[in-house]
């Protein structure tokens, strides 16, 4: 299918039809191609968690409030948000980085692009994503306002907002895994209604994840979309300046 093609496809499905499988592999490998989202500072903070086993989906299906598409789905996938494994990715994003500029950039500039990226990752991240209780959010908030009176600057750097950062570069990976599940011709319907904490429970999650969103998967029936898609004017949309 064609972009426009994919994106005419998927719609939010309601109710699957019993008797179509997924091909398991198939989905594994839509959730790889979100892998290649973009996300901030490459950092890669999500993962997600292929459920398709019968029990587990029936203990899901309860948790997302026993919706018709909960419930009928064969497989579900589950973005989560790993806040928490900022040191460790970042290390890992810095190693790669300074690989990479070993192999391809020019003698006379890799020391000065491997020493930014040892200050990005090794100094400036550590600034963004540490946690206490909100106050080092708070700090971080105190000193962006006083360098922005001088220069441009990044602003939101308290810890909610790198938790909203976060979710953002998470989205962008499940739209991916919703268009690639698209491609394949199978549904999709992302879920933000459900019980957070019998998710973690049932799935065996850290407490300190963020749950992004559930993604409900299968083949839709009869029925299983409601109704033609609507969107407001596309004027309300786009502004162009």
């Amino acid at each position: 299918m064609t972009l426009e093609q994919i994106l005419e496809h998927r719609r939010a499905v309601r109710k699957y039809d019993p008797t179509k499988e997924l091909d398991t592999e198939k989905v594994k490998e839509c959730i790889r191609l979100a892998t290649l989202a973009p996300t901030s500072s490459n950092m890669q903070l999500w993962e997600a968690y292929h459920v398709t086993d019968p029990g587990k989906l029936a203990e899901m299906a309860h948790a997302c409030l026993d919706q018709g598409s909960a419930k009928s789905c064969k497989q579900m996938v589950v973005f989560v948000t790993r806040q928490d494994k900022w040191k460790a990715h970042a290390k890992a994003v810095l190693k790669a980085g300074i690989e990479e500029i070993n192999q391809n950039s020019p003698e006379d500039r890799k020391a000065h692009r491997i020493a930014l990226q040892k200050k990005y990752y090794g100094k400036l991240m550590p600034f963004t994503y540490k946690r206490c209780f909100g106050l080092l959010g708070l700090l971080r908030k105190v000193i962006v306002q006083i360098v922005g009176l001088f220069r441009p600057i990044v602003r939101q750097v308290t810890e909610g907002d790198e938790r909203t950062v976060v979710h953002k570069s998470c989205a962008l990976a499940v739209q991916t895994f919703m268009l690639a599940m698209s491609e394949q011709g199978y549904d999709t319907c992302p879920l933000e209604g459900f019980d957070s904490l019998l998710v973690k429970k049932a799935l065996g999650l850290p407490h300190d994840c963020g749950i992004n969103m559930v993604i409900t998967c299968g083949v839709r029936t009869d029925g299983g979309v409601r109704g033609d898609r609507f969107r407001l004017p596309f004027d309300e949309f786009y502004h162009k300046i």
